[in-house]
């Protein structure tokens, strides 16, 4: 099974365009995947591992990948901290005024205090693209709001609405701000993609994410 994986899991990277994969090293163990070696940027390293986490089989991905700027991708940290402040200012989904920004050797620390769950992933997701960016520190965190009576259902209803989930595998505890998920998915990406589901519930600011891959899972008609 792990050589299965291991060999899908190269050719999806090879497979992958805007991916360059010489650097890159693959092994597998009992269906989790360590991705290790080096990248041009951080966009990459996160394309790698979102990339491998939609392969039949994979439990887990260990990305221990490392990201080495070609020489004309290099850039001062205050002009990365210019370039961050730019993009979330221009992207209208992110409250640019809650969010402080700090660079250090590449590395762009966010801070703040956002609404919505959704807000927190929009703003890494800006960020993450700009060049010379190495890694993203997401410290940004979701205030607490009145939990609705009903959020239980506002998550379980968010999974059946998604068509690659088999809903009824999954259980969801609510406590206080915090879901619990629990039970099994088909794949790693089904697991995340549940897990962003109940992120976005209201009032939810934490999930713990007990949900397990089981690739024998049969497809839902």
């Amino acid at each position: 099974m792990d050589d299965d994986i291991l060999k899908d899991v190269i050719a999806e990277l090879k497979y992958e365009p805007n991916l360059r994969n010489d650097d890159i090293a693959v092994s597998v163990r009992d269906g989790v995947v360590t991705l290790a070696g080096f990248v041009d940027s951080y966009a990459d390293k996160w394309r790698a591992e979102t990339v491998v986490g939609r392969i039949n089989g994979v439990k887990a991905v260990a990305n221990d990948l490392e990201v080495k700027l070609p020489a004309g991708s290099e850039r001062p940290d205050p002009d990365i901290a210019r370039a961050v402040l730019d993009a979330l200012q221009w992207d209208i989904l992110v409250p640019h005024e809650k969010i402080k920004v700090t660079v250090e050797d590449g590395w762009v620390t966010l801070r703040g205090t956002v609404d919505w769950y959704y807000q927190k992933e929009e703003a890494d997701r800006t960020v993450r693209n700009i060049t010379g960016v190495k890694g993203v520190s997401n410290l940004i965190t979701v205030a607490a709001k009145p939990t609705p009576s009903d959020v239980k259902q506002k998550i379980v209803g968010a999974l059946k609405r998604g068509a690659e989930f088999d809903a009824e595998r999954i259980t969801v505890e609510v406590v206080g701000n915090k879901a619990i998920l629990r039970g099994t998915v088909r794949s790693y990406a089904e697991m995340r993609d549940a897990e962003r589901a109940a992120r976005s519930a209201p009032g939810i600011t934490e999930v713990e994410n007990r949900l397990t891959v089981d690739p024998s899972i049969p497809v839902p008609v």
